[in-house]
C-alpha cells in the first residue's frame, strides 16, 4: 500500500504512483478514489475555474483487474461522450494519454452523486440527513418530476443515437441542491446497437438491472432501457426494488406509467424509452 499526498488530498494505492502531470493541471481540491472500475476521479482547480479529472492506469485498491484493461475502457469511453453530448451530460473538454495511463477533462459540475457509498454506505444512503439520496427524496415533488424528466430526456436522445445505456444506476446521476439542477456523468459503459450481452451478468447496480442484463446471449435494446429507467423511477420515487403502491410518492397514474416500464418480460414493457417518456409527460 502506498500513501499518495497531492496538494489538498490523500488517497491509497497498491503501487506507487508520479501526479506531476495532474498537479500542474491545478490544486487538487478532492479525490473519487473507491471506484471498482480501475479509475480515479479528482476535482483541480486553477484560476479560479474547476474541472473533473478521470484517470486509468494505477492499480487502485478497489480494482481487481489489470491497469491496462482499464485505461481502454476509458479510451473507448471518449467517443462515446462525444457522441452522446447533451445539456443533461457532463461535458467533455480534453483528454490525453500520459504516464501509461490515460486521463479525461470534464467541465465540473457542482453536483452531489445520489449514490455516494464512499460518504454514505447503506443504511445511511437511505437514512441520514446529510446523504444526498435522502436530500433529494426530500425536495418537492416538483423538482423530482423535473429531474426525472431531464433523465429520460438525455435517455431519448441516447436512442436516438443508436446507443443503449449499460450502468446506468442512481451513482450516474449528479444533482445540485443550490440550483436544481441534474446531470448525468459516468456513460463509460454505454454501447453501440445492436448489442448482445456476452458476459452474462453485465456491468451495473442490480436494482436497476433488468432481467437480460443477466442473461448470456440476450439483445439489449430499447426495451432493457425502458426497465432500467422505471427502476430509476422506483428508486427515486418509491420503494426501490419494492415496487407496491405504498411506497410510491406521486400519483396512481404516475404509478402504472412506471409499473409498465418495470415488467420483468421486455414485451410487456413500452417499446423504447420515447414511449415510455411521452406516456409519463401525458400523466405529469
Amino acid at each position: 500500500m502506498h500513501i499518495i499526498n497531492l496538494d489538498k488530498v490523500s488517497f491509497q494505492l497498491r503501487e506507487n504512483r508520479n501526479f506531476k502531470w495532474l498537479t500542474d493541471l491545478g490544486e487538487v481540491f478532492t479525490v473519487f478514489d473507491e471506484q471498482d472500475s480501475g479509475n480515479l476521479c479528482f476535482g483541480i482547480e486553477k484560476d479560479g475555474l474547476k474541472k473533473f479529472v478521470k484517470f486509468a492506469g494505477a492499480r487502485t485498491m478497489e480494482y481487481q483487474g489489470e491497469p491496462e484493461d482499464a485505461v481502454l475502457r476509458l479510451k473507448d469511453s471518449v467517443s462515446t461522450y462525444e457522441k452522446l453530448q447533451h445539456k443533461y451530460l457532463i461535458k467533455l473538454l480534453d483528454y490525453f494519454e500520459v504516464d501509461n495511463g490515460f486521463a479525461i477533462i470534464f467541465e465540473w459540475f457542482d453536483g452531489e452523486c445520489l449514490h455516494s457509498h464512499w460518504s454514505f454506505p447503506p443504511p445511511h444512503k437511505y437514512t441520514h440527513p446529510d446523504s444526498p439520496f435522502y436530500r433529494y427524496r426530500q425536495l418537492s415533488m416538483y423538482q423530482r418530476l423535473e429531474s426525472f424528466k431531464h433523465i429520460l430526456e438525455f435517455h431519448v436522445h441516447v436512442e436516438k443515437k443508436g446507443y443503449v445505456a449499460i450502468d446506468f444506476y442512481d451513482g450516474s446521476i449528479l444533482y445540485d441542491f443550490k440550483n436544481n439542477l441534474t446531470k448525468i456523468c459516468d456513460i463509460d459503459f454505454y454501447q453501440e446497437k445492436p448489442f448482445i450481452n456476452t458476459m452474462g451478468r453485465l456491468w451495473g447496480a442490480e436494482r436497476s438491472m433488468s432481467p437480460e442484463e443477466f442473461e448470456f446471449g440476450a439483445q439489449i435494446d430499447e426495451r432493457t432501457n425502458v426497465f432500467n429507467m422505471g427502476s430509476i423511477a422506483f428508486g427515486l420515487f418509491g420503494g426501490e426494488l419494492d415496487h407496491s403502491f405504498e411506497k410510491w410518492d406521486a400519483s396512481l397514474e404516475l404509478y402504472n406509467v412506471v409499473m409498465k416500464a418495470a415488467q420483468k418480460d421486455r414485451n410487456d414493457r413500452y417499446a423504447s424509452v420515447e414511449d415510455f417518456y411521452h406516456a409519463w409527460l401525458t400523466v405529469v
